[in-house]
């Protein structure tokens, strides 16, 4: 063997050898320069980030909202003091669109009249409770003496009347009692009669029949006759047993009437006969009475002022009659009866978003818009709320988020853009609050 082919195999080796080396050389640059790369992609990027982020934005110039047109007085929701029992509305004396003053009556209750009598009758007794008075006051005398004589008398003859007027009700009843009696025992008499006819014609028509002279039928016929004026006679005893015990009980009734009303008259004239022995002395107890009797009359008086004024429905403002919810005949439910406001002075309520809140600021200008009125009106912020609520005015997008929370800005508005408006309650509008 020769040096050559001894040598080889090393030489072999070391190609292999540093072909590996090559390799991983190689390997190990890609890799370094794919580090460098992706750092400076990265680098780029943060420094693309913040040259983007570092740009200003352009400034808000005014905040959009959603809002709505209202007197500053808010809607007033016109009703009655309602009892337990209901209250029906009598005469309604406004009509949509009229301008009332405040305290002027708009709606009469259909207890007015009777309400109106109850104060005529307390304004008497007070009258005659004040009356009383100064007649203590002033001690006996021949006119007092007098009156009160007359007031015995007065119920004396009362009495007579009544006892009168009672017996003649009772011998009414009681000759009512004897002639339907009567009558209806002539009825019972005649029904008796055709009866015991029926009867006998009912047995001619059975002999008859047992003899062939008639046939089954007619013997029925003849003989239903009989039934029936017996079923009529029962009728006929029930209805006079009816009449007796109705008018028995009616005649006792009177009676006890009678007795009643000779028992309290009897009393109100001995309470009346002591009071004339009595009036001739003047005691401080008798005038502290009279005292206050008249003061209960007027405590009366009082309420029953009260209760007329109730049975009428004022305006609380001035202002403008917007709905009528009660008509006259009509039952006042929970609605009431009209809705009025100050549309004098009106107002723009609008829903700012509780994001935006915080730019909002008092005396800002304010732009109003809506297709109703075609021009654009101005007002500006008079007052911001407290109060962080649901959105109650939405837009006509079906994608708006309806969840929002908003808070209520006022918007005062000058007298001639509150003129302008005046007829658009509830109106909803589109306002741009400028920062």
């Amino acid at each position: 063997m020769n040096k050559e082919s001894m040598n080889f195999p090393k030489i072999k080796f070391l190609k292999g050898k540093w072909l590996m080396i090559c390799v991983i050389i190689g390997a190990l640059s890609t890799g370094i320069l794919g580090l460098l790369s992706v750092t400076q992609f990265s680098n780029l990027t943060i420094s693309e980030t913040k040259t983007e982020s570092s740009e200003p934005e352009s400034p808000v110039i005014s905040i959009t909202a959603l809002g709505r047109i209202e007197p500053q007085s808010k809607v007033i929701q016109v009703s009655a003091t309602i009892p337990l029992e209901g209250a029906r509305l009598e005469k309604l004396l406004v009509n949509e669109g009229d301008t009332v003053k405040t305290g002027q009556i708009i709606a009469i209750l259909d207890s007015y009249e009777r309400e109106q009598s109850a104060l005529k009758l307390a304004q008497k007794r007070v009258q005659v409770a004040q009356a009383r008075l100064n007649q203590v006051q002033a001690g006996a005398k021949i006119g007092a003496v007098q009156s009160q004589s007359e007031t015995v008398e007065l119920f004396k003859a009362e009495l007579e009347g009544q006892i009168a007027s009672q017996q003649a009700n009772i011998a009414s009843l009681k000759s009512r009692l004897t002639g339907e009696v009567q009558a209806q025992k002539a009825t019972i008499e005649r029904i008796k009669s055709e009866f015991k006819n029926a009867q006998t014609e009912c047995h001619r028509a059975e002999m008859l029949y047992k003899e062939g002279a008639v046939s089954s039928s007619s013997r029925d016929n003849t003989c239903l006759q009989k039934d029936v004026f017996q079923e009529q006679l029962n009728e006929a005893g029930a209805n006079l047993l009816t009449i007796t015990t109705t008018l028995q009980q009616q005649i006792k009734e009177a009676k006890a009437t009678l007795n009643r009303t000779i028992l309290t008259t009897q009393k109100q004239i001995r309470s009346a006969q002591a009071t004339l022995e009595e009036i001739k002395e003047v005691r401080p107890e008798d005038i502290a009475l009279a005292m206050a009797e008249l003061e209960e009359a007027k405590v009366a008086e009082t309420q029953a002022k009260t209760n007329l004024a109730l049975a009428s429905v004022k305006a609380p403002v001035d202002g403008q009659i917007l709905q009528i919810h009660t008509l006259p005949g009509e039952t006042i439910n929970s609605q009431g009866i009209v809705k009025m406001g100050q549309t004098q002075k009106m107002e723009v309520v609008a829903e700012v978003y509780q994001t935006d809140i915080q730019q909002i600021k008092l005396g800002k200008k304010v732009i109003i818009s809506s297709d109703s009125f075609g021009e654009k009106l101005e007002g500006t912020v008079k007052q911001i709320g407290l109060l962080v609520q649901k959105q109650n005015i939405f837009s006509n997008d079906p994608g708006a988020d309806v969840d929002r929370k908003v808070i209520e800005v006022k918007i005062a508005l000058d007298p001639e853009t509150s003129r302008k408006v005046q007829n658009f309650t509830y109106l909803q509008v589109q306002v741009a609050i400028q920062l």
